[in-house]
């Protein structure tokens, strides 16, 4: 039974983007460490895809970065892709917006290859063989030397250290609130954005573990560029 699907209720998707998305630890930065290794690649950024855009935030700072660059922002949530047409409609013709579901091999139907793929905590929604195979696909729309980047939820390597991260992001999200004039608890804040019912969409796996996987696949230069917790930057290039 699939659980990502819970991503297309708008209570849901809302809920994620007007109370979590701003509070997230180090947002700014792991998009920006993202857009680093990707300056590094030996190809000048022309075609680029977001998978799992949301309200297109990577989206729109690949296309702020690079002024030649034409994204392809695709994601199968009705509400995030109201929320991407909006931000990225400035860039007119530099980006498609594109509903497709990465649960199948669909998704990349018609697609031409690109010189960057990035995600941005989507893929973790995915059963774990379905990720891999995702990988794979991602390999081979790959131009050589193009880069794969994730900003992802990843497991943490212990349940105390599960804990920890959980009232880490409960404190982030709660002092984004006060700072907007929510009067909501501290409590009342995590049982709504943390530990939420939602959760059970989460199939998080260690970051280690994905980069092996990415490896196996024959991306080269894989790294975990980045991590807080269960908050990681990592990626490698075909």
């Amino acid at each position: 039974m699939r659980t990502d699907q819970i991503w297309q209720n708008r209570t849901v998707a809302e809920r994620f983007l007007t109370g979590v998305r701003g509070a997230i630890p180090f947002a700014t930065e792991q998009i920006d460490i993202a857009l680093r290794v990707l300056d590094q690649l030996e190809l000048p950024m022309r075609r680029v895809a977001d998978l799992g855009c949301g309200d297109g935030a990577i989206a729109y700072a690949i296309l702020t970065h690079y002024p030649e660059a034409h994204v392809t922002a695709i994601d199968f949530s009705p509400p995030m892709l109201e929320q991407a047409t909006q931000r990225l409609q400035p860039f007119g013709k530099r980006v498609d917006v594109v509903q497709a579901d990465l649960y199948t091999p669909d998704w990349q139907n018609g697609l031409e290859p690109f010189d960057a793929v990035l995600s941005g905590y989507c893929i973790h929604h995915l059963p774990n063989d379905r990720k891999q195979a995702l990988y794979r696909e991602i390999f081979h729309l790959l131009r050589s030397s193009g880069g794969f980047l994730q900003i992802e939820h990843v497991a943490s390597a212990t349940p105390w250290v599960e804990a920890l991260f959980n009232d880490t992001l409960v404190e982030a999200i709660y002092q984004w609130h006060q700072a907007q004039g929510d009067p909501r608890s501290r409590e009342e804040i995590g049982q709504t954005f943390v530990y939420r019912k939602d959760k059970k969409a989460n199939i998080l796996v260690p970051v280690d573990v994905q980069c092996e996987w990415l490896r196996a696949i024959g991306f080269q230069q894989v790294d975990c560029f980045f991590k807080f917790f269960e908050l990681a930057v990592f990626g490698g290039i075909r």
